[in-house]
């Protein structure tokens, strides 16, 4: 009974912000992100008998706390689905720096859902996967379906689901994202669960759905530009959101603020380029693949590290890739 699972982590282009039930984390809203690959995250879980309790690591360290809760919400409702009470030993590895803004819960928690159901003998689709990858993260139900991806705000599992969303495929293949990595610990937990306090979190809900709206119909018509421009302005609607709550979470960092000048700078000059961010420093820079490396270059002369990353599929179990 054990299994492994790769899952891409993702790009925030219409962001959740809070939860409306933090247990099976709920969000209030609709949200849309894309996959970015070859970032990954490789995870091995096996039920074990012999164990004397469940054991977590990821990179390389041992996983306790409120981080070993999280995980512990998506190993028992496997658990509970498949009718077992063995221990389960998960060990995780991320092919890119985590905790600074770029997707590593989504990845991790996508790819611990689909171990898991493959461990334990579970025949299920991957919007239903979805499901359960949420409870450790809510962004890790888009991961689990991949591609463009739309996660739905229900209020039980049978509505609360993502689902990958039909785009043009010459849309994704000329998709370019330039990671600039600002290496920024961040938390995003206690942000989500004081979302609601912000006084600026009704507005949000206000405009959100029409945002909403038209990603979708960007995405779908593959226009770039329509896309992007509001994955920039959501991400400045979140920030805002995020600031205004009463611990006051500042994430971004002056090389943040010197990508957003750099990028605006670069579009002035006829470059299709657009800022994004998730919560934290670094910063997706999104551009088409003829573009690609001047995009790169600007970027990592703000003195960053930079990733050039395309469109990722959906999680995937992996025959021959285990971790122990």
């Amino acid at each position: 009974m054990k299994a492994t699972a790769t899952a891409h982590p993702i790009q925030g282009l219409v962001k959740y912000h809070g939860m409306r039930d933090e247990r099976l984390r709920m969000p209030y809203h609709d949200s849309i992100s894309v996959c970015t690959a070859p970032s990954e995250t490789t995870t091995t879980v096996a039920f074990d008998d012999s164990l004397d309790g469940d054991r977590y690591v990821v990179d390389g360290e041992a996983v306790t706390g409120h981080g070993a809760e999280r995980i512990r919400t998506v190993v028992d409702e496997v658990r509970d689905r498949a009718s077992l009470d063995a221990p389960v030993r998960l060990e995780s590895e991320n092919s890119f720096p985590t905790n600074v803004g770029l997707g590593s819960s989504a990845s991790g928690f996508a790819a611990a859902a689909l171990a898991l159901v493959e461990a334990a003998g579970l025949d299920l689709d991957h919007p239903t996967v979805s499901t359960i990858a949420r409870r450790g993260s809510a962004s890790a139900a888009r991961a689990v379906t991949g591609g463009f991806s739309d996660l739905a705000a229900g209020l039980t599992d049978a509505d609360c689901r993502s689902e990958r969303m039909d785009v043009p495929r010459a849309f994704e293949d000329d998709l370019r994202v330039v990671a600039g990595l600002v290496p920024s610990y961040k938390e995003t937990d206690q942000a989500h669960s004081e979302a609601a306090d912000s006084h600026m979190f009704q507005a949000r809900l206000a405009h959100v759905h029409g945002q909403l709206a038209r990603m979708r119909e960007a995405l779908r018509a593959g226009a770039f530009e329509r896309a992007f421009e509001l994955a920039e302005k959501d991400s400045l609607s979140l920030a805002a959101t995020t600031m205004t709550g009463p611990s006051g979470w500042v994430y971004w960092q002056p090389r943040t603020l010197e990508i957003f000048e750099t990028v605006r700078e670069l579009r002035e000059q006829g470059v299709p380029v657009y800022f994004s961010v998730d919560t934290g420093a670094s910063v997706y820079v999104d551009t088409t693949a003829e573009y690609a490396d001047r995009v790169e270059s600007a970027v990592a002369d703000c003195g960053v590290e930079t990733q050039i990353w395309r469109v990722g599929g959906p999680a995937r179990v992996e025959a021959d890739a285990a971790l122990f």
